[in-house]
């Protein structure tokens, strides 16, 4: 007895059709009978009553059918049991930088023999400029299953999509190695006004432009337009060579190697967004609850 006659056997008694049984297992019709057939011979009894037009249980087969699927049911825990779990889908965010060493670290303390996908997201292209942002794009693929779970910045809600806080993440200013400014262990917003600012698109990342430019009009200036934006390696290469002022999340800056350029912290109360887990609003994981305790070990 196999358990390809038992599933076949199955169908066939669910269906009461061979056709339709067939049909279901996407194999042809004489594959069916002929596995059934086999079944009877083994058993030493007819399962089925095809005398009729329609075809129905013996008593044999009526007996059987819970017995199948007791079998198969344990064949399928069977297969569980020893089957790879299915890793994590996590969406990750500029700038985390030791912050997600830390999280997958105590992940895997947590739950060391799931693997965790890490997917860096571009911006979300074919939807109106205003929802073209990296955030977007990430909370985009949680809302639709593409992705278990993401890091987020200063978002606003998203239907199908709920967003745990977590921690806020204070940005530097980026200068030249050789400015005055460099070797001051704090700086103000408004000591940079004579500087131009080269920062991303608006688009890209609306909650952190909205946040630099901001503070820099509450300081008493309008900031002065740099260099148009290229990557983040880019920025940095060009204040190296030239006056010019960035902003990079200090978690980030920590793992930063430019020798030509120098992190200072703003001056108190400083500049921060907020970083959260954006996830299903109908959770579908079963590891989105180790991932938000690894999200809290980090922080102790």
């Amino acid at each position: 007895m196999e358990l390809r006659q038992l599933s076949y056997f199955v169908a066939v008694a669910e269906e009461l059709h061979f056709g339709r049984a067939a049909d279901r297992l996407h194999i042809v019709q004489s594959a069916v009978s002929q596995q059934i057939q086999r079944l009877e011979r083994e058993l030493g009894a007819e399962l089925f009553d095809r005398s009729s037009r329609r075809v129905r249980l013996t008593g044999a087969g009526e007996r059987l059918l819970p017995e199948a699927r007791a079998v198969l049911a344990a064949a399928e825990r069977a297969r569980a049991a020893v089957a790879p779990p299915a890793g994590l889908r996590v969406g990750t965010s500029t700038g985390l930088g030791a912050h997600l060493d830390r999280v997958l670290a105590a992940f895997a303390r947590r739950a060391p023999d799931v693997p965790v996908e890490l997917y860096s997201l571009p911006a979300a292209m074919g939807v109106p400029p205003l929802k073209r942002s990296r955030e977007w794009g990430r909370l985009a693929r949680v809302a639709g299953g593409g992705l278990d779970a993401a890091f987020v910045r200063a978002v606003e809600p998203v239907p199908g999509v709920r967003v745990h806080p977590l921690w806020p993440d204070p940005l530097v200013a980026a200068v030249p190695a050789g400015h005055p400014l460099a070797g001051r262990t704090e700086v103000g917003v408004e000591e940079l006004a004579g500087l131009p600012l080269a920062v991303t698109e608006r688009r890209t990342n609306p909650a952190l432009v909205d946040l630099v430019v901001g503070a820099c009009r509450d300081a008493g200036f309008e900031p002065l337009p740099g260099p148009s934006p290229g990557s983040l390696q880019d920025t940095l290469a060009s204040i190296g060579t030239r006056p010019l002022w960035t902003v990079v999340y200090a978690s980030h800056a920590r793992v930063l190697h430019s020798p030509r350029v120098a992190f200072v912290p703003f001056r108190a109360p400083g500049l921060a967004l907020p970083t959260g887990l954006a996830v299903p609003a109908v959770t579908l994981s079963p590891y989105l609850a180790t991932l938000l305790l690894a999200c809290g070990d980090h922080e102790n």
